[in-house]
C-alpha cells in the first residue's frame, strides 16, 4: 500500500518527477482513508446504527493503527494533508484565529463565555418551543377526540 518517493532523472532533470510521485501518493492515501469512511458509512446505514459513519469509520481506523493492521506510514501524508489543508476550506474562522491571535489571547476567554452562553440560551429557547408545541398538539388532539370516546370514560 505504500508509494515510496523516489528521485527519477527525467530528461535530465534529477528529482523532477518527485513531487509528482509524492501528489500521487497523497492522493491514494486520501482515497484510502475516504474509502474507509465511506465503508463505515456504508455499514452504519446498513445495519442502522444510531452513530455517525465517520465515527464508526474513525473508531475502525483507530483499532487498525492499534492492531497492526494498518501502518501508520500508509496513511500518514494524506492525514497529514488532510489536517492540513482541508482545515482552512472548511473551517473560515481557523484563518481570523491566525490573523488574530494576539485578541484571542487577550479575549479569549470572553468569546468562550459568550459561545458558551449564547449555546445555552439556543437550546433553553428549543426545549421551551418544542414543550409549548407539543402542549399545543396534546391540547388540539384532545379537541378532535368526541368526550365519549376519550380514554378513562
Amino acid at each position: 500500500m505504500s508509494i515510496s518517493v523516489t528521485k527519477w532523472t527525467a530528461s535530465g532533470r534529477s528529482g523532477a518527477v518527485a513531487p509528482v510521485v509524492r501528489a500521487l501518493q497523497v492522493a491514494a492515501q486520501c482515497a484510502v482513508l475516504a474509502g474507509v469512511w465511506w465503508v463505515a458509512d456504508f455499514a452504519v446505514r446498513r445495519v442502522g446504527l444510531p452513530v455517525p459513519g465517520g465515527v464508526v469509520g474513525l473508531l475502525a481506523l483507530l483499532a487498525a493503527l492499534l492492531c497492526g493492521g494498518i501502518a501508520p506510514r500508509w496513511i500518514k501524508a494524506g492525514a497529514d494533508w488532510l489536517l492540513s489543508e482541508l482545515l482552512l476550506f472548511f473551517i473560515p474562522a481557523a484563518v481570523a484565529a491566525v490573523q488574530y491571535g494576539g485578541l484571542l489571547r487577550e479575549n479569549g476567554w470572553r468569546l468562550a463565555l459568550v459561545v458558551a452562553g449564547g449555546t445555552l440560551m439556543v437550546m433553553v429557547a428549543v426545549a421551551f418551543a418544542v414543550e409549548q408545541t407539543s402542549r399545543f398538539e396534546h391540547r388540539l388532539a384532545l379537541r378532535r377526540i368526541p368526550i365519549d370516546r376519550r380514554p378513562g370514560r
